[in-house]
């Protein structure tokens, strides 16, 4: 596990920190750390906790939830598009970002559906949250659940849409990846890695995570049962290739094993 800073640490430095939920291998976060290393900026990460008021880190950042980026005195970055800009300024390197605009729309697009509001990660969360809601009070997680479900918008309608929303996602990046393989372009934008491919690396772990002998640690195994949970819709909508794809970019790119 990382050498997480306390909050009080982080404050007292300068350079780019970056507030992540120990021990646990969230999507957000985890394609945070693989811009990071893939720009090649260092950062000091920091502790937050998941499910808990983290006021500290709120009264730092304005902010709650990980991951948190926040780089010298400039205010605290969380939106997976302003933590990509972020790194285009600060790294070094092949950009993340197609200069084609075209390639560029498609890649921005891409990744909204993957990491923003109602995309890919947005939509299995309220996937997983949405049995122990609907089942009540008497569910032991519903307590949990339905604190999550405040902060991300749950309605009934968005839990009981979520599964077809996230497999309309995976079929269109199914469908991206293999117009790229038909062209003979090894990822998911152009003819070069790009942002998406890192997000789609991280966001697969909740439609079927590493196994465990590839990370540091063993991930909380309550955690990989609902990681694992995926409606056979969701998985069925994950190409093989894409699937592969996932593997590729953690071998070659990102990097194993896997520690959070």
């Amino acid at each position: 596990m990382p050498d997480y800073l306390s909050v009080e640490e982080a404050r007292e430095r300068a350079g780019v920190r970056v507030a992540l939920t120990a021990g646990v291998p969230g999507p957000w976060g985890e394609a945070t750390k693989a811009l990071l290393k893939v720009r090649k900026i260092e950062y000091a990460p920091v502790l937050q906790v998941m499910g808990e008021a983290n006021d500290a880190l709120a009264a730092w950042t304005g902010h709650r939830n990980a991951p948190i980026v926040v780089y010298n005195d400039e205010p605290a970055r969380v939106g997976w598009a302003e933590i990509l800009f972020l790194t285009e300024r600060l790294g070094n390197g092949p950009s993340l970002i197609p200069h084609d605009p075209d390639e560029r729309a498609t890649m921005m697009g891409l990744s909204h559906e993957i990491c923003g509001e109602n995309g890919l990660g947005w939509a299995r969360r309220l996937n997983l949250l949405h049995p122990s809601i609907e089942a009540g009070p008497d569910d032991p997680g519903y307590e949990l659940s339905a604190r999550f479900g405040r902060w991300y918008g749950y309605s009934d309608a968005a839990g009981r849409a979520s599964a077809r929303r996230a497999a309309e996602v995976l079929g269109v990046l199914s469908r991206q990846l293999a117009s790229q393989r038909a062209a003979g372009r090894e990822f998911l934008v152009g003819n070069a890695l790009s942002a998406v491919d890192l997000y789609w690396a991280a966001f697969c772990a909740l439609v079927e995570p590493l196994p465990d002998d590839l990370s540091v640690h063993a991930m909380p195994p309550g955690l990989r049962a609902l990681y694992e949970s995926s409606p056979p819709e969701v998985r069925e909508a994950a190409s093989p290739e894409l699937l592969a794809h996932r593997d590729f970019l953690y071998r070659e790119v990102i990097g194993l094993p896997l520690d959070f």
